[in-house]
């Protein structure tokens, strides 16, 4: 499956299986890992509380397909070049373009093959019920390890960030993220592993 770098902005498109464009995306720049995810508090002895989820009120059938009659089989597929160490950064501004979009946070589900994402890390600190939980509330964006993606609940849109981990398990999971996204999936890692994670993924 050819891959092709996509433009900063995250858009979805209904007229077709997949959008390409010519110019590559730039890698954003570094980002704490300690960092939240904007909107979130900083990590505490307590859980925070959930912010509201963004509103995703008028947004046109154009912008969320699968609101359209004829919904897609197959989600769109969007690549977002960046390295191991920049994965997780690229995955952030992607969610952060998605949901000032228009997106429902609660629509997106970002995986992670390396490190955990600091609010993963933060909520699992509190039990694995009450993290899993608040997936079933679906009221807000969900970070998970992709080795856990098949507790994973289906989602619009999933980003796929591989930054870092086993090449095993990128490759079981990574098709296994596109089963779980209803019409974008985006990916966020080096280009030429991630073809290579397609291929064997296939073989799996």
């Amino acid at each position: 499956m050819p891959l092709i770098p996509e433009e900063p902005q995250i858009h979805e498109s209904a007229q077709g299986p997949r959008a390409t464009a010519s110019t590559p995306r730039p890698v954003p720049g570094p980002r704490s890992a300690a960092s939240p995810r904007p909107g979130r508090p900083v990590p505490g002895p307590a859980r925070p509380a959930a912010p509201a989820p963004r509103p995703g009120a008028g947004q046109s059938p154009a912008q969320h397909p699968e609101n359209r009659s004829d919904q897609r089989s197959t989600p769109q597929l969007q690549l977002i070049p960046a390295p191991v160490d920049g994965a997780l950064d690229a995955a952030e501004e992607a969610l952060d373009l998605l949901l000032d979009s228009g997106r429902a946070p609660g629509e997106i589900l970002v995986l992670t093959t390396g490190d955990p994402h600091p609010w993963a890390a933060h909520e699992l600190s509190f039990g694995e019920v009450a993290y899993w939980a608040q997936q079933d509330t679906g009221d807000d964006v969900f970070f998970a390890d992709a080795s856990a993606v098949e507790r994973a609940t289906a989602r619009p849109v999933v980003i796929f960030a591989v930054n870092g981990g086993d090449e095993e398990t990128a490759a079981r999971t990574l098709p296994s993220a596109m089963a779980r996204a209803g019409t974008l999936l985006v990916v966020c890692g080096d280009p030429q592993r991630i073809t290579e994670l397609l291929g064997a993924g296939a073989a799996v």
